[in-house]
Order: C-alpha cells, then structure tokens, then sequence
C-alpha cells in the first residue's frame, strides 16, 4: 500500500507547471517546506479538524434543532423513542437531525482548513512584503555607513545579516545572498538576481536592479546608496500612512463586529432565553467562543502587518581560547587562576544582589514581567484566603457570583503592577528615544571638527538632553574605565533595548571601526531617528482617536448590559400572566427557569471578557504592542469591577 505523503509527492510531480506559483509563494516566504509536503500538511489538517468541530457540532446541534425546525415536527419527533441503549432518550430525528448538522459542518470545515493551510505561503509572503518595505529604509542607511567606511559589498551584506535582531526581514533577505556566495560560489550578481526573483516585495526588487546597474556600470555606490536613503524615507511617510488607514479599518471593524455585534446577539439571546432555556447555551458560546475567538484573529492579522518587533536581542559569542591543548587543567584552590575566576564569578553574583537591595524598583522596571515573581504568589494567596472564607450559601449561582469578585481582584493584584512597570518605562524609553536625534545631530557637528567619538561624547557630558543625559554619563564613565567606544554603545543598547537605539548603536559602531569621519553618517542615523520618532508619533496621534472609540464602546457594552440586567430582566421575572391560556403566556412560562443570577453572571462575565480583549486591541494598535495593552486591560476591568460591585 502506497503511503500517503508518498501520493501526495507523486499528485505534486505529475504537474509541476501546475503549482509553480505555490512553489514561488513557499520560496518567497522562505517557510522552508515542499510543496507537496504542504499538501500533505492540509489535508491532514483538514481531517482532523474538520472531525473535531464536527463531533463537537453533534452534541450541540440539539440547541439550535428547536430554531431550525419546525415546533410541531419537533414535538411529534420527540414522541418517537429509539430502544437502543444508551440512545433510548434520543428520537431518531434527532440523531439524523445531529449527524446531518456534524457532516455538513465537517465538510466545510475540512475544506476551509485545506484552502487555508495551501493559502498560508501567500500570506506569509504578503506579510514579509510589508515587513521589507517599512524597514528597507533603515537597512539602506545602514549599508551607506559601511560603504562610506569602505568595506566591500559582500561585506557589507554580510554584516548586514549577522544584525537580522536589528533589521529584521531585509537582513535575512541578503542573508540569501551570503549563503549564495559563500556556499554554492555564486558571484555576487547572480546572486542577487536570484534573490531578485525570489524576495516577496516589490520594492527591494526595485532595489536589487537599480544597485545591479549600479555595479554592472561601475558608478558611484556610496552617491547611489546616500540617494535612495532620502527616497526611501520619504516614501516611508506615504507608506506609513496607509499602514495607518489600514489600523483605522481594523479598528473599525474590530468595533463594528466584536463590541457592537456581541452586544446585539446578546439582547437577542436573552430574548429568546424567554421562549425557553436552549437560548442559554448559545449566550455562553458568544460570550465565552465568539469574542475570544474573533479578538485573537484581529490580534494575529495586525502582528502580521506590523512593522516593528517588541523587543531586540544581541547575541555576543564568547571564545574559550586554548593555547597549549595537550595540558591538562586541574581545578585548584582560591589562590589558582581557577579559584580566582570562581571567586570572581561569586562576587558578581553577590553583586547583582547588593544592586537589588539598592534600587529594588529600577529591577522590576527594566524587565516589568518580574513583577509577576511577586504578584502572582500574592494574588494566590489572597484568592486562596478568601476562597476558604465564603461561606457554603445553598444557591450555587450566588456562590458563584461571590467568587468572582475575588477572581477579579486576583486578576488585578497580578496585572497591576505589571501595567505599571510597564508605564513607567516605555515613558522613559520614550522621552529618550525623543531626544536621540538632537544627540546624533550634536554628535555629528563635534566630530565633523576634527574630533573623536570618544572626545565628542565626553563633550555631549554636559548638554541638557533631558533622560538621555544620564545615559551619556554612563557611556563616559565605561570610557574612563578603559573601554572602547563600541563596547561603550553596546552596554547603552543593552540598558535600553529598543530597535530605534539597536539601529543607532550598530550604525555608528560598524561606522566608526571603519573610519574616524563619520559625520555624514551621523547625520544620515539622525535624520533616520527623527523620521522614526514622527513616524511613532504620527501612529500614535491617529490611533489615539480609535482607542478612544474603543474605550467609549465598552462603556456602552456596560451600560446597555447593566440596563438589561437591572431594568428588563427582573420586571419580566416578575411578570406574571393573568390568564395561562393567553397566547403571551408560553413566553413567560420559562423566565422562572433560569435565576436572574445566572443572566447577571454571564454578564459579568461578557464584560470582563471584553475589557480583557478590547484592553489588548487597543494597545497593539495604539503603539503596537500587546504588553502596552495591559495598562487598558486593567483601567477597563477595574471599571467593570467597580461599577457592577455599585450597582
């Protein structure tokens, strides 16, 4: 029996024509997979979860069979017992109702994931487009700084792709044109025709020819690549602008969809919870499925277009030299070489404890997730003392509502100060990221007199650049211990670790090792600075006006919900018909069957979920990160807590 990857890769072969363009979208977004071993992917996918959520659909396809069909068939049908077992409680309509709903719910979800799993290489592939063109430009600048210092274009790819921590998808792009030269012995041309034919965006292949004619004519590299430096910025601007249109249409479809539209199922769920309790199960799936579910897509969908990554790491080697391997090293006392390191390595250790006892707030600020070290054993000790104190009340929903109040307020003790930590430092990342360009701009004029770097930042000691002042004192104390101004940048870039500072380090570093005159340099990372910091400012005014929307939409979620659970559902509790054989009177029958408490704990609930989710949007939109989103988590929660805890 043939295997079925072995299918698969004979169904793909037969053809190759016919999944060339799939081919090119899998190179393209470089997933490193075949194609048929893609197909092999998707319809495995597609099996498997196409019959989860079909069983899944079984079970509750008895929900909606009361909608669906029509009330006299469904009482005649519940009249037609099956003596089977375990099925005895189930008529037979029902059982063909359900696997009727199960099979047409696999089909189209097996199918939907198959489309999904083969249409998975074009959007990765659009997705890295975007990424290329919002920081080609920084790439760029970056490689006019090495050719101004001379090095060579292989070099200067080279370096360029050992930064991918910096610059993102363009490195790993003229990674390809390494790996190409150094082994498979491509020249540097074909090379980057190659890469030409296979990078996803439009505008490095634009790039890639114009610098082709460039080489093939031999004309000027460094006035070509301090040309498209100023093209590519400006077109920054424009593209800046509709990555900002795009947001806005997210914003307002996350809106639209995800806080006007639960909010509307659930007047109408709770309508049609009076003509009978199936309609409970459908509130419960809204509000614990649909708004999860639909926020973690919108969530996915702006990571992908996003351009800049949250965080950035540099990564050092450390090299153990052995001049004479043939000797044996024993482990001595503390008076060896041996013992010295280890004694030194328990200092530093003791060291690290001495700062924390110093400045403890400064050790949660740099890293604000070490403030769950503490919040987190707290809040469980808060919820665990609390949840040995409720008493064992008899109504198992008041019990539950109890118990939410202290899960809320666990929830808080632990976010809190997270969201704080948080706050406190992108503030202060921020005001010196703001600075940064009037730095480079002083650093640039000083050493286009003559000086130094080191001299001129020894100079920058005594300028008022806000925050960034005390970084630069910093800086001059590692050079009068006897460092190196690029081991000097490298611990500022590490203090600070932002992909603003990252590219400004490694661009005067890399600069600097190549020549002392580097003020054009300078001049060109300012400018890339500041165009940065309009650009944030600019996303962030925009976004400003659709986080408010957000804000103000689930106040109105509350509102509508807390005039739902206070006004209409306890008056029509209370409402009793006057004559049981009045045709209004089957849609009363059954409030008393569901407690008020239920209703108002699955509200509770619905807005808690949604401050949850709305908190997150708002933030990745607003300044494109989900840890900045916390801080909305916890304002709208804490609103929520308070206002159901008045009412």
């Amino acid at each position: 029996m043939i295997p079925m990857y072995e299918r698969f890769r004979r169904f793909s072969r037969r053809d190759p024509m016919r999944f060339q363009h799939l081919r090119h979208d899998i190179i393209s977004a470089r997933l490193g997979i075949t194609v048929e071993r893609l197909y092999y992917y998707a319809f495995v996918s597609g099996i498997g979860i196409g019959a989860a959520i079909g069983i899944l659909f079984y079970f509750i396809a008895g929900v909606f069979e009361p909608i669906i069909v029509p009330s006299a068939a469904y009482e005649f049908t519940r009249q037609n017992r099956l003596a089977i077992g375990w099925l005895s409680d189930l008529p037979l309509e029902d059982i063909l109702f359900r696997a009727i709903i199960a099979v047409i719910i696999f089909i189209i979800i097996s199918y939907l994931t198959y489309r999904i799993v083969l249409a998975f290489p074009g959007i990765m592939k659009s997705s890295r487009a975007t990424r290329i063109n919002l920081t080609l430009h920084n790439a760029v600048a970056y490689m006019y700084a090495m050719r101004r210092g001379g090095a060579e274009l292989i070099e200067i790819f080279r370096s360029l792709s050992e930064n991918s921590h910096v610059y993102g998808e363009v490195a790993l792009e003229f990674r390809q044109v390494v790996r190409d030269c150094d082994l498979f012995a491509h020249d540097i041309i074909s090379a980057l025709r190659e890469l030409q034919m296979t990078t996803p965006s439009a505008k490095m292949k634009d790039f890639i020819q114009d610098l082709l004619s460039i080489i093939e004519s031999g004309s000027d590299l460094s006035g070509f690549l301090k040309a498209k430096v100023g093209l590519y910025q400006d077109e920054a601007k424009f593209e800046q602008k509709q990555f900002l249109n795009t947001l806005s249409l997210v914003a307002e479809g996350y809106v639209t969809l995800f806080v006007a539209g639960p909010l509307f199922l659930i007047i109408v769920m709770v309508v049609m919870g009076l003509m009978g309790p199936g309609a409970l199960i459908q509130l419960n799936i809204v509000i614990y499925a649909l708004i999860p579910i639909g926020t973690a897509i919108f969530i996915v969908f702006i990571d992908m277009i996003s351009s800049q990554p949250e965080s950035v790491e540099r990564y050092t080697v450390i090299h153990e030299l052995r001049e004479y391997p043939d000797i044996e090293i024993k482990e001595g006392d503390e008076t060896t070489e041996t013992g010295l390191i280890a004694s030194l390595k328990k200092y530093d250790r003791w060291t690290y404890i001495r700062e924390f006892i110093s400045d403890p707030l400064h050790y949660f600020l740099v890293l604000p997730h070490r403030t769950f070290y503490v919040s987190i054993p707290v809040a469980l000790i808060y919820l665990t003392y609390w949840y040995l104190q409720i008493p064992a009340y008899g109504d198992f929903e008041f019990y539950l509502t109890v118990l939410d109040d202290y899960v809320i307020a666990s929830f808080l003790i632990v976010f809190v100060p997270y969201a704080i930590a948080q706050l406190i430092w992108s503030r202060r990342i921020s005001e010196i990221e703001g600075s940064l360009p009037d730095f480079l701009q002083r650093l640039a004029g000083i050493n286009e007199v003559g000086l130094t770097i080191a001299k001129a930042l020894s100079i920058l000691v005594r300028t008022n650049l806000g925050l960034l002042s005390y970084e630069i004192k910093k800086i001059k104390r590692d050079l009068d211990w006897g460092a190196n101004v690029e081991d000097a940048l490298v611990r500022f870039e590490e203090r600070l670790s932002t992909p603003s500072i990252s590219r400004t380090v490694t661009l005067i570093t890399r600069a600097s090792a190549m020549s002392g005159e580097i003020s054009q340099v300078l001049t060109i990372a300012a400018s890339d600075a500041d165009m940065s910091e309009t650009l944030k400012r600019e996303r962030q005014g925009e976004m400003f006006l659709y986080t408010a929307v957000v804000y103000l939409a689930f106040f109105v979620f509350i509102f509508v919900v807390l005039v739902i659970g206070t006004q209409f559902l306890p008056v029509i509790e209370m409402a009793e018909p006057v004559d049981s054989s009045m045709s209004g009177a089957g849609a009363f029958s059954s409030v008393g069957s569901i407690s008020a408490l239920t209703y108002g704990r699955l509200f509770y609930h619905a807005v808690v979920i949604q401050a949850i989710c709305s908190g997150l949007i708002a933030g990745l939109m607003g300044e494109s990160s989900l840890a900045a989103g916390v801080k909305h988590v916890c304002i709208m929660v804490f609103s929520a807590f308070v206002i159901f805890a008045i009412v």
